[in-house]
């Protein structure tokens, strides 16, 4: 509690003072009291240097002492009224506009560090708030961080930031640019150069290189292979090309015709009768010249051996276009051996019949198309992989042709096979006329453009032309006899049909004629009696009808 003071007892005079609140360390502030007041009789108890008598007379206000200690210190004068709680250490205070209060002196206790709560007090209605002195350590507030600074500065950071992504967008955008103008540089680049490397640049390749619109035939690389099939039961051969374009990527099975003409030892010939005569030495060498072509290497290949080839590669799967009955049954009415149909399944002895299979009235083509079906399947079922591909060959235990290694063909049919499996291979007919040489289309078309050839089909001249008449009622006797006379060195002119007649008759019109008539006769197997001087067919040295006594045994 606070201790008494009499104001006149102290000497301070009659007035009086009433206490309006207290500082921030708990000291009294007052107020004070004018004359007039009345009388007020407890303030002598109060103790707040109250005049009761109101003498006039100011009496001093002992200085509070909240601990008890018993020292007094001097009074000081503070300002009447203190609403914020301003601290004794914030300076000198502007005085109240009404009166001064004299306030006994608090001194702040040593062994107190800890800063007491201010209470709050009503400001002083008199003052209107006009004299006061504020400073900014009244205001808690001011001391904290204020809440729209930080979101000034945060909209700041965002700003700039959205700033920093912008800029780094237009540099990604401007990098993505120049990495696309450098593609676009580079395959235009690879596009020339392709087209220069392809000839077809415009005013540096030559008609010849960019007709068609195909690499010029000249630079391009192939490797070429002849294969031949004996037919060991029937007899007779037949031959076709396997080509690797390695520039193209490209694989071709080029079918050769048996008539097809060509220059053999004892002047003209054909490629079936070179076979027979001349081997492979002398006919792959033949080709070469008839197609203008390079041949690396010849494969003989029986037809054992291509059931045994067939059967390593796990049977083939063809689309075949006839009925092949069972060549080893003779009885009629039994189910063929191969039935025509899409992706039939041929085992080893299935392939060699179809491969081999000839139908009445058919020509020699339409078997030879056959073949090369089968030698695109095997091709299809062969390893691609040269080493699997040569002990495959190796397996088969055939003899091969001296210019020709097992590691060399397993290696080709390797590439081939590759090929094949990613439908990169062809299959085509060299087309020959029926005198057994080359037209137009076929130099542009197959030797040129598949085997980068020129034709050079012999010399008609130098053949004897054999105009043919079919009287026989037979209508496979033409093809027949064609196959017969160009095997024998002829050249062979369809004559057409006509009237069945009984007996053959071979007619010449020149007497230099009468000699290669009479051999005409012999090759087809006709009686020397048949021979007689006549009128002959245009273009013609000799002329043949066949009638119904011609027996075509000797056809192949």
């Amino acid at each position: 509690m606070n201790d008494r003071y009499d104001a006149e007892a102290a000497g301070y005079g009659a007035d009086q003072y009433e206490l309006v609140g207290y500082d921030e360390y708990g000291r009294p502030v007052y107020r004070q009291i004018p004359a007039q007041q009345p009388y007020d009789p407890y303030a002598q108890q109060q103790g707040y240097g109250y005049d009761p008598y109101a003498t006039g007379q100011q009496q001093p206000v002992p200085s509070y002492d909240p601990y008890g200690t018993g020292q007094q210190p001097p009074v000081t004068s503070y300002d009447a009224y203190d609403p914020y709680g301003q601290t004794a250490t914030s300076g000198q205070q502007p005085r109240v506009a009404e009166q001064t209060a004299y306030i006994p002196q608090q001194p702040r206790p040593a062994e107190h560090e800890q800063r007491q709560e201010p209470a709050r007090q009503a400001p002083d209605a008199g003052d209107g708030g006009q004299d006061r002195d504020y400073r900014t350590e009244q205001f808690a507030f001011v001391e904290e961080p204020d809440q729209d600074s930080e979101d000034v500065i945060d909209w700041l950071k965002f700003t700039e930031n959205r700033t920093e992504r912008r800029e780094e967008a237009k540099r990604r955008a401007r990098s993505r640019l120049m990495a696309l103008v450098v593609v676009l540089a580079l395959v235009a680049a690879g596009g020339v150069g392709y087209l220069w490397y392809a000839g077809k640049l415009p005013g540096l390749s030559s008609s010849d290189d960019t007709k068609g619109g195909t690499t010029s035939a000249a630079a391009q690389k192939r490797e070429v292979i002849v294969v031949h099939l004996h037919d060991t039961k029937k007899g007779g051969t037949s031959t076709a090309l396997l080509v690797d374009n390695t520039t193209t990527k490209q694989g071709t099975t080029v079918l050769l015709p048996n008539s097809l003409a060509m220059s053999g030892d004892d002047g003209t010939t054909t490629l079936a009768k070179s076979v027979e005569d001349d081997g492979s030495s002398g006919t792959r060498e033949a080709l070469d010249t008839v197609l203008g072509t390079s041949i690396q290497g010849t494969w003989r290949l029986d037809t054992p051996y291509l059931q045994n080839l067939v059967d390593l590669v796990g049977n083939i799967e063809i689309d075949t276009n006839a009925d092949v009955p069972d060549p080893d049954t003779k009885k009629k009415g039994e189910a063929p051996l191969v039935n025509k149909g899409k992706s039939q399944t041929l085992s080893g002895k299935m392939a060699v019949a179809y491969a081999t299979y000839r139908a009445s009235g058919e020509a020699q083509n339409a078997q030879l198309e056959r073949f090369g079906q089968v030698m695109q399947g095997v091709l299809r079922k062969m390893s691609s992989d040269a080493q699997a591909a040569t002990t495959t060959v190796q397996t088969l235990a055939q003899i091969l042709d001296p210019s020709l290694t097992d590691k060399d063909l397993g290696t080709f049919l390797a590439k081939l096979s590759d090929l094949a499996k990613s439908g990169d291979y062809k299959t085509a007919m060299l087309p020959v006329q029926d005198d057994g040489t080359l037209s137009a289309e076929a130099s542009a078309g197959v030797v040129k453009d598949v085997l980068g050839g020129t034709a050079k089909s012999p010399d008609q001249g130098a053949a004897v032309r054999v105009s043919v008449q079919n009287a026989s009622g037979v209508k496979d006797n033409t093809e027949k006899a064609r196959v017969v006379l160009l095997n024998g060195g002829f050249t062979f002119l369809g004559g057409g049909t006509s009237s069945a007649r009984s007996a053959s008759e071979v007619t010449y019109a020149d007497a230099a004629d009468k000699e290669n008539a009479t051999e005409v006769a012999k090759t087809l197997g006709l009686p020397e009696s048949a021979v007689t001087k006549g009128e002959v067919s245009s273009n013609a040295n000799v002329s043949v009808i066949l009638g119904q006594d011609y027996e075509p045994a000797s056809a192949g």
